[in-house]
């Protein structure tokens, strides 16, 4: 069996949570399936500090990778033509045997993700050795932390050193925002896959969603963190309304292009440009418009606020984005509203918000360090009375992005 321990884990920069994630996978795959894996990746959620909805309009993005992660255990079949893979997911305790020559996805919504890597990667349809694969992690599913983008470039991660194909990681990305949408049917940007790619510890990336580049920025918080507040209100983006404010960006921009020639995008709209659209477009389109145009000039904001450590700042732009979301982009739901709320009397709470595609999930707090304790005590009840069950709580540390832990 593959040995680590504390000092080489701090030698290789792996934080130390790892071990024991690491640990239970490496024994799942074991007993599942009687022999060692080749490769194990570790691939991280991710939090988005500001720039919700932005980065499918080539916009900007505010994300870093953190310490909720999946980890992925694989390795090759035994037999050299092995055409059929096994995936094993151990959080959900579900098996899956994957024939590789088959052209039909399979019906699980977790494999289809799996299954759209294996055909982005060139893998599927080939006769060739199968793998074995079991994988699992402390990503909360449906909070709106990325899960599916961390399995996905995760498992392009593996696979790609398991058979040689020498994919790097902005190909991987990529690969990873196709079985996204053309296999688990949710029209995503890019920025939950370079989050969990490229993420630095201690680190927030400023991602410009058009042309890919980032710029990284020390998350020096001060005497604040970054609290999750899990609603349990599980969203399913294909299912929801995800795909369809996506569809009315795409309706916005067909309205400014046909009078400003220099807009490609609505990265490129401005707030003059709105009464046209306002002229000429539904309320809900004028809406979803001005919401993007607002959410990139406050992701610049925050950077500068953040450098500067202005958290005033930084949270007033968290409520505006909520603000944003609730009645302009419409993706807020009322557990979530109720627990933003709950936030603006308490003077050590400098700013809450929806985080993710919407729909449920989590609200995103930037808290005094030494107030997390009783923001808990006094934010847990209150929810539970109001919609009968117990709201889940996450402080997370910024962390670096997919790591192999063993090639």
């Amino acid at each position: 069996m593959f040995v680590f321990d504390q000092i080489s884990l701090r030698r290789l920069n792996f934080p130390l949570y790892l071990p024991k994630l690491f640990a239970e996978m490496e024994i799942e795959y074991l007993t599942r399936y009687r022999a060692v894996p080749q490769i194990v990746v570790h691939s991280p959620g991710r939090i988005n500090l500001i720039g919700e909805h932005t980065d499918y309009n080539q916009g900007f993005a505010f994300p870093g990778a953190i310490d909720k992660a999946i980890t992925i255990s694989v390795g090759l079949m035994s037999s050299p033509q092995s055409p059929y893979d096994e995936i094993f997911a151990a959080d959900r305790k579900q098996y899956l045997r994957l024939e590789s020559l088959r052209m039909t996805p399979p019906a699980q919504a977790w494999a289809s993700y799996i299954w759209g890597m294996i055909d982005g990667l060139g893998l599927l349809g080939r006769r060739r050795k199968g793998f074995r694969c079991s994988f699992g992690g402390d990503i909360p599913i449906g909070a709106g932390l990325s899960s599916s983008a961390a399995l996905c470039v995760g498992l392009g991660l593996a696979l790609s050193e398991l058979y040689d194909l020498e994919w790097n990681r902005d190909d991987i990305a990529h690969i990873a925002q196709r079985a996204e949408r053309e296999f688990a049917g949710v029209n995503c940007g890019i920025m939950d896959q370079y989050a969990s790619l490229f993420g630095r510890e201690g680190h927030l990336m400023k991602l410009d969603c058009r042309d890919l580049t980032f710029e990284y920025i020390p998350a020096d918080l001060g005497d604040y963190t970054l609290l999750l507040v899990d609603s349990r209100v599980k969203h399913a983006l294909g299912s929801s309304g995800y795909n369809r404010r996506r569809d009315e960006c795409a309706y916005a921009l067909e309205v400014l292009q046909a009078r400003y020639q220099n807009v490609e995008s609505l990265r490129d709209a401005r707030r003059e440009m709105l009464p046209r659209l306002q002229a000429q477009a539904p309320p809900a389109i004028y809406h979803r418009c001005k919401y993007v145009i607002e959410e990139n000039e406050r992701v610049a904001i925050v950077a500068d606020a953040l450098q500067d450590g202005d958290m005033a700042t930084v949270g007033d732009c968290l409520y505006a984005t909520h603000a944003g979301l609730k009645y302009d982009y419409e993706v807020s739901c009322t557990e979530i509203d109720f627990l933003v709320e709950l936030t603006r009397p308490l003077d050590y709470v400098m700013g809450s918000r929806l985080m993710g595609g919407g729909f449920g999930g989590c609200t995103l707090n930037l808290i005094l360090k030494s107030e997390v304790e009783d923001f808990q005590a006094l934010i847990g009840p209150k929810y539970k009375q109001r919609f009968g069950k117990v709201p889940h709580f996450h402080e997370v540390i910024l962390s670096n992005g997919g790591s192999y832990l063993k090639r």
